[in-house]
C-alpha cells in the first residue's frame, strides 16, 4: 500500500516545527526533518531559517508537494528540546507504522507543559540574586538584586505582554526598570553596591544563547541564519545599553 505523502510530510514539518520552537540550531532542525523522512523511504528537502520552515519532497509519480510553517517568537526550552531528539531517533531507528508515529509527534507539542509563570518569575528572582554574588555582592546586595529580577520578571511576565510591548522595547524597558529598582534600593540603604546590584539582574537579560547559537550556525555553515541571530543579539544588547542610560538619565 503506498504512504499518505501529505501525512508523511505533515509528520516531519510538525516535529521541524516543534525543534525550531524549543530553540534547536538550524542544522539540527534540517538533519532531524531530513533523518526522519529519509527512515520512510523519502528524499526531502529541508530549508529553515529562524523564522521559517520549508519541507519539500517529489513523490513517486514526480508529484511535488511543499509545506510550509512559520515560527512565531520564541525562547529556548531545553525540556522540548531533548523530547523531540529521543522522538526522532527513536521513530528513526524503529520505523513504527504512519499512524503510530504521527500521534508520537503531534503528542509533542500537545503534551508538553511549560512551567506555571510563577516558576519563571521565581527563576527571575534567584538568578539575578545569585548573579549579583558572582560578582562580589554581599547578601544585602543579593537581597536587592532579587527584588530587581522580581521587578524585571514582572514586567517580562505579566505587563508587557497586555500591553503587547515585545522585542527590542520590552527588552529597553526591562533594562530601564532594574536599573532604576537598584538605584532606588541603593539609595534607600538596602543595598550597598549599586554596580553588583545592576549588573547581577541585568544578567538575566544578556542574549548569551542567541549569542552560542549564532555561532554555532556560522559555524555550521548557516550563514543567513548566523548573522540572523547576531543581529537578534546585538539588537538586544542594544536595548539593555539603551535602558540603562535612559534610567540612569532619569534617577540623576
Amino acid at each position: 500500500m503506498e504512504p499518505n505523502y501529505d501525512d508523511l510530510l505533515n509528520m516531519g514539518t510538525e516535529l521541524g516545527y516543534q525543534l525550531m520552537y524549543s530553540g534547536a540550531e538550524i542544522y539540527r532542525v534540517e538533519e532531524s526533518v531530513n533523518r526522519l523522512l529519509t527512515a520512510y523511504g523519502l528524499e526531502p528537502q529541508v530549508f529553515a531559517i529562524p523564522n521559517c520552515l520549508i519541507v519539500s519532497l517529489n513523490t513517486p509519480s514526480g508529484h511535488p508537494i511543499t509545506s510550509m510553517r512559520r515560527i512565531p517568537s520564541h525562547g529556548t526550552d531545553i525540556e522540548l528540546l531533548e523530547a523531540c531528539n529521543d522522538l526522532c531517533r527513536r521513530l528513526c531507528r524503529e520505523v513504527p507504522p504512519l499512524e503510530q508515529a504521527k500521534e508520537q509527534v503531534r503528542r509533542l507539542g500537545a503534551g508538553h507543559r511549560a512551567h506555571p509563570t510563577w516558576v519563571l518569575l521565581m527563576g527571575y528572582v534567584v538568578a539575578a540574586a545569585f548573579f549579583a554574588a558572582f560578582f562580589g555582592g554581599n547578601l544585602r546586595d543579593m537581597l536587592s538584586a532579587g527584588l530587581c529580577g522580581l521587578g524585571v520578571g514582572l514586567w517580562i511576565l505579566y505587563l508587557s505582554k497586555p500591553l503587547r510591548v515585545v522585542g527590542f522595547f520590552q527588552t529597553l524597558i526591562a533594562a530601564a526598570i532594574a536599573s532604576l529598582l537598584a538605584l532606588l534600593l541603593t539609595d534607600l540603604g538596602l543595598g550597598v553596591n549599586l554596580n553588583y546590584i545592576t549588573i547581577g539582574t541585568l544578567m538575566v537579560l544578556v542574549p548569551g544563547m542567541a549569542l552560542t547559537n549564532a555561532m554555532r550556525e556560522i559555524v555550521n555553515g548557516d550563514i543567513i541564519s548566523g548573522i540572523n541571530r547576531t543581529a537578534e543579539a546585538i539588537l538586544t544588547a542594544a536595548a539593555i545599553s539603551l535602558g540603562v542610560i535612559l534610567s540612569l538619565a532619569m534617577g540623576t
